[in-house]
């Protein structure tokens, strides 16, 4: 037996042992990316970028496919190619300028504005049928001249006008303790209400009917309306409804193309709704390519305005879609966040319509180019080509963004960002002789302590 240098026999060792590569390392990584996942969404910030990142990538996304199109509408009217996108990007680069507007204005100048804008919005729609005034495209007599080839539809900005004097209805309502009774809750906001549907309805225009019927439900819902009550409104609401699809042949005719396969289903013209579904069909997983289209080359009505969700699936296929579908889930939850975390009635009642509006709008158009829901004649939503429904829809984004920066934890987290580069702005002035960036990264360690969410 070997000795040891001092004539001790040696130690014996244990054989080493390797790490066993178990699923417990693997389990704990997940669970610590799922943790640091989490963490990040509950971020103060979070909603305010779903907001802002969200609105602009649909709006971005939809002057690409407004371009690709409506190409081929254009060239069929002897107008230039690019015509329809240069009108839509005007009016996306004035709609920004309003959501930046709308994102920076305090919450009193929002409930400042509601009665202007409700009463713009209601002489507008009442000249719509003043003769000479008003026009009529597509069998709804609810646009407005403006002069060469510019329209504008009044009933959009209901929308807005809709949701703001009824928010601030509300809450000054909440605020005086008067919405435990029935009369206070419906009076006046429900028959307002029903004066901008019944200017709508004058018309023939039942699609924004609708979503001014959703917006009218979601305000009711979110001031707690009795279950007893709500089933009221939305009773008579059904009966209206059902009696004007009863008394129109057009409105009946969409009705019957739901699951139709055929364009010629019987009696009833089915083209545009089977044409929609060949175009996702045919688009496959990744599409035929952007600009590859073959519906838009005037087999499917209406492919920059209501159909434009099947063009995108035909050139983007399915991946685009679900893009589309994924960024709309993330604008209506931020918006449901927003409303769901303030104190504020105003800006709850306000959060809650403008998203209950968007997310009907949305559901309503795409259901209706997947053959799910009758074809309304609604655009969607920050994409479709109109700027009629672009300029409002982007100034209510603004507003989600503002009141998302006025939640407590977001304000403070947004004090706590300082540019990289430049000066503390505010006192010192251009004239301090302090090194910005030392100043800045002292103020980031210093700030590191505090538990007051992201920077």
């Amino acid at each position: 037996m070997p000795t040891s240098r001092t004539g001790r026999p040696p130690t014996p060792r244990a054989p080493r042992r390797r790490p066993a590569a178990s699923g417990i390392a693997r389990d704990n990584g997940v669970l610590s990316l799922y943790m640091r996942a989490r963490k990040g969404w509950d971020r103060p910030l979070t909603a305010y970028y779903l907001i802002l990142g969200g609105s602009l990538l649909i709006t971005v996304l939809g002057l690409v496919m407004v371009y690709s199109a409506s190409q081929i509408t254009a060239l069929q009217m002897s107008l230039p190619g690019s015509y329809f996108f240069r009108k839509q990007l005007l009016a996306a680069g004035i709609g920004t300028v309003l959501l930046f507007a709308a994102s920076r204005m305090p919450v009193r100048l929002h409930r400042a504005l509601a009665y202007p804008i409700l009463a713009g919005a209601v002489f507008l729609m009442a000249l719509v049928q003043v003769p000479g005034i008003g026009m009529s495209v597509n069998g709804n007599q609810n646009w407005i001249s403006l002069g060469g080839s510019f329209q504008i539809q009044p009933s959009e900005f209901g929308k807005l006008a809709l949701v703001l004097w009824g928010a601030d209805l509300l809450a000054r309502k909440r605020d005086r303790k008067l919405l435990n009774q029935w009369k206070h809750m419906l009076v006046p906001l429900v028959p307002a209400a029903f004066m901008l549907l019944g200017l709508i309805m004058i018309g023939g225009d039942m699609g924004t009917a609708i979503i001014l019927t959703a917006i009218l439900f979601g305000l009711l819902w979110l001031a707690g309306a009795p279950t007893r009550l709500f089933a009221g409104v939305l009773s008579i609401a059904a009966v209206l409804g059902l009696i004007l699809i009863k008394t129109s042949p057009n409105r009946m005719a969409r009705l019957q193309c739901l699951g139709a396969t055929e364009p010629q289903s019987g009696p009833v013209d089915c083209w545009q709704a089977v044409h929609g579904i060949y175009a996702l069909a045919s688009g496959g997983i990744f599409g035929s390519g952007l600009g590859a289209s073959v519906e838009k080359w005037g087999q499917l009505p209406e492919a920059h305005t209501d159909f434009i969700f099947a063009v995108t699936g035909e050139e983007l296929g399915l991946a685009g879609t679900l893009s589309v579908l994924a960024l709309f889930a993330a604008l209506g939850y931020a918006g449901i966040r927003v409303a769901g975390r303030t104190e504020d009635p105003f800006v709850r009642y306000a959060a809650g319509g403008v998203t209950t509006w968007i997310t009907a709008q949305a559901v309503i158009n795409i259901g209706a180019v997947l053959g799910l829901l009758p074809i309304a004649g609604v655009p969607l939503p920050l994409f479709s080509y109109g700027g009629s429904a672009l300029l409002p829809t982007m100034f209510a984004i603004g507003l989600l963004i503002a009141f998302a920066r006025q939640d407590p934890a977001a304000r403070m987290a947004l004090a706590m960002r300082q540019p990289r580069f430049g000066r503390k702005r505010g006192a010192g002035g251009t004239g301090s002789g302090r090194s910005p960036r030392r100043w800045n990264t002292m103020r980031r360690r210093a700030s590191a302590a505090r538990s007051s969410g992201e920077r």
